[in-house]
């Protein structure tokens, strides 16, 4: 996993970033993940764009469930969304808040998750319970079965931890790892 250094966090947010390292690491297809808050902010992801996978991809390693890479010369971008972590974030909001509107058009209750597969990957939205989200873009060939059924473990792990307090945490620990401090 990619994720920013966890130390001086929580116990509380290392536990959710090794959740997500897990999901990560044991989930065949998976490229991106990434949480976002029920206001649109991310707060945690597995992005490539992070200090950790700047070293790996410049060493020409990766690990397994890497995402492949693009062939249009630049080689250490992973194949995914644009921004990675910021436009897998935006994308979640938008399409979490399509589908809650929706439902409550058609008053068929909560929006527990929204699967969308495409001809060259998939992406997965899930619920959690203070209202964020769980986003994941897999690969074409990732069993949607499979990385749905660990995106309920994470769901159902991470849920009752997610206080305000854990989730500002979180943001700042993001904004930390991004302006190099």
């Amino acid at each position: 996993m990619t994720a920013p250094s966890t130390f001086g966090l929580s116990s509380e947010a290392r536990n959710l970033h090794w959740l997500l390292t897990n999901l990560v690491e044991e989930v065949p297809g998976i490229r991106s993940v990434a949480v976002v808050s029920s206001d649109g902010l991310l707060l945690l992801s597995s992005d490539p764009d992070l200090p950790q996978a700047r070293t790996r991809l410049h060493e020409g390693t990766t690990a397994p469930g890497d995402a492949p890479r693009r062939r249009t010369g630049d080689e250490d971008k992973p194949a995914g969304p644009r921004g990675s972590s910021a436009d897998l974030a935006t994308i979640v909001s938008g399409i979490g808040s399509l589908t809650i509107g929706a439902a409550r058009l058609m008053e068929f209750g909560g929006v527990k998750h929204t699967m969308i597969a495409m001809a060259e990957g998939s992406l997965f939205v899930m619920s959690i319970s203070d209202g964020s989200l769980l986003g994941v873009h897999g690969s074409a060939d990732c069993d949607m079965s499979v990385v749905a059924y660990h995106m309920a473990l994470f769901v159902g792990r991470a849920g009752h931890v997610l206080t305000p307090e854990l989730r500002s945490e979180l943001r700042q620990s993001l904004e930390s790892a991004g302006s190099g401090r």
